[in-house]
C-alpha cells in the first residue's frame, strides 16, 4: 500500500487499488457522498455534516479514536463529477482541507490541517466496481508515525469491507 514517504511529515501517503463486487459504481458514489447514512454504517464517525460558508459547501467531521487518543476533526471541501473517458463511465471525488473562520478549533479534539484525497470509481465490467483512491493526511499531536502507518495499512481494507456492506444495506435504508 504505501508508496511515497515523505521525509518532512515520515507519514506515508497511499494508494489503494480494489473492487467492490455486487456493487455498481453508481450506488458506491451514493453511499460514499450520503453524509447522513455514513453516521449509520462508519462506526468512527462521531460527528458529520455539510454547511455553507461564503457560498461554499464544507463538511466538517469529527472522527473517533481509541482511548487515549484525542478524537481528530476535519474541515474539508469535496467535489464529486461523473466523466467519460472513451465511452467508460467513471466517477471522480476529490477532497482536501481547508481552512474556515467560522469552523474553529474545539478544545481537546486535534484539527487535521493536512488531508487530501482523490477517489475514482468504475465499473468492474460485471456487476461490481473497481476503485482506485489517493489518500494523505497527518493526524497531528503525538502519535507515533509507525502507529499511524499502521493504522492506514489496516484502516483501508476495513473501511473498503464497510463501504461494501453498506452498499448493500443502502437501498434498504434511503
Amino acid at each position: 500500500l504505501p508508496i511515497l514517504f515523505p521525509q518532512q511529515s515520515g507519514l506515508y501517503e497511499y494508494k489503494i487499488f480494489g473492487g467492490l463486487a455486487d456493487c455498481p459504481p453508481k450506488l458506491c458514489v451514493d453511499v460514499y457522498m450520503d453524509l447522513d447514512f455514513r453516521k449509520q454504517w462508519d462506526q468512527y464517525v462521531k460527528e458529520l455534516y455539510e454547511k455553507t460558508y461564503d457560498g461554499e459547501k464544507v463538511i466538517y467531521w469529527e472522527v473517533k479514536y481509541p482511548f487515549p487518543l484525542s478524537n481528530r476533526d476535519y474541515v474539508y471541501i469535496r467535489e464529486c463529477r461523473e466523466m467519460d473517458v472513451d465511452g467508460r463511465k467513471i466517477w471522480v471525488v476529490l477532497a482536501r482541507s481547508v481552512s474556515v473562520p467560522q469552523c474553529p478549533e474545539k478544545p481537546g479534539i486535534i484539527r487535521v490541517k493536512s488531508y487530501k484525497q482523490s477517489l475514482a470509481i468504475e465499473s468492474d465490467g460485471k456487476t461490481g466496481s473497481k476503485v482506485y483512491m489517493y489518500y494523505f493526511d497527518n493526524p497531528g499531536g503525538m502519535i507515533p508515525s509507525w502507529l499511524v502507518n499502521w493504522a492506514a495499512k489496516s484502516g483501508v481494507p476495513a473501511f473498503l469491507k464497510d463501504m461494501q456492506k453498506a452498499c448493500r444495506n443502502y437501498s434498504k435504508s434511503t
